[in-house]
């Protein structure tokens, strides 16, 4: 399954945050601790040159603990990369840490005490307005579970000369690998509108049959897990009332495991870890270079067809 989703909304977010970004000190960018790589927004990476960045892992409360801390590490190999895994429910001492970072990353501006000006980014669904709201100690903006709630630029002026400019969760037009796209959809990132859930819920059987077998042991009375993930939606539909004229009803198999990963009913868990995401750049580097030869064969047979026709 190809899933793509790009409102038109997003085209105009992107454009308005490049045309911000040369006037800002720090980034914020807000990702998902189930998935802190494909929550990152690619066009960001790319276009923020040496600005120094907190990465800000939200909702920690439903990822692995474990691979948290690995994803941490990972981020913070770039010296210029600070990362913070919160629970944005309970904030704690967010407020006053997020600005004394922001400090001490733009010290030239800090020490002369001027402005220090900060982008909030993030794909849609990963807590940012909540973060917005929290820094701001009231309701600055809307906070909702569906994507694209977000969708127009704000400011918001914090004690100690620290500006944030809070910018519509945004997602870009291509995802590379196909998992990225699955990744995003599980934890409703994109809309539910545009996900074939049978699709969905496959992938996710496949992904934590390996890695997370005991919490769906424990959240669907299994023994022992089937063999493949057809049979572990098999099985939740006969424990969950998935039957359909007593068949299996595996777009009912998949709406369920879909809905207990995302309430975190099968325990804590993150979908990628820094080596998947190594591979996964393996395998995107290869279809490109695939790509590219397919493309210069094409070019190549045009460019001879042409020079025999000069020739007749």
């Amino acid at each position: 399954m190809s899933i793509q989703w790009y409102p038109g909304h997003m085209h105009k977010a992107r454009k308005q945050m490049l045309e911000l970004l040369p006037r800002i000190d720090v980034l914020v960018e807000i990702l998902d601790a189930r998935l802190p790589h494909s929550s990152q927004n690619p066009v960001i990476s790319e276009a923020r040159g040496d600005i120094p960045v907190i990465k800000l892992l939200s909702k920690d409360d439903l990822a692995d603990p474990e691979r948290t801390k690995a994803w941490q590490a990972h981020f913070e190999r770039d010296n210029n990369i600070r990362t913070l895994a919160v629970d944005l429910r309970k904030p704690g001492k967010l407020k006053s840490l997020i600005p004394e970072l922001c400090r001490k990353l733009a010290p030239q501006k800090a020490e002369q005490n001027r402005t220090i000006n900060v982008m909030v980014a993030g794909i849609p669904n990963v807590g940012k307005s909540t973060f917005i709201n929290t820094m701001a100690g009231r309701p600055a903006t809307k906070t909702g579970n569906e994507p694209a709630v977000t969708k127009a630029q704000q400011q918001i002026n914090l004690e100690g000369g620290v500006i944030l400019f809070d910018t519509p969760g945004m997602l870009w037009p291509r995802l590379e690998h196909e998992n990225t796209g699955f990744r995003l959809a599980a934890t409703s990132a994109i809309k539910n509108t545009v996900i074939d859930f049978e699709d969905l819920g496959l992938y996710l059987a496949d992904y934590l049959m390996p890695h997370y077998a005991e919490g769906l042991k424990a959240r669907y009375g299994l023994k022992s897990l089937p063999k493949d993930n057809y049979g572990l939606l098999s099985a939740i539909c006969t424990r969950r009332g998935g039957m359909k004229a007593d068949q299996v009803d595996f777009h009912k198999g998949g709406e369920i495991l879909i809905s207990d990963f995302r309430a975190c009913r099968l325990g804590q868990i993150t979908l990628e870890t820094p080596d998947e995401i190594a591979q996964e750049d393996i395998e995107i580097a290869e279809e490109q270079a695939r790509r590219a030869a397919i493309a210069a064969e094409k070019e190549a047979k045009k460019a001879l067809k042409k020079a025999g026709k000069r020739h007749t």
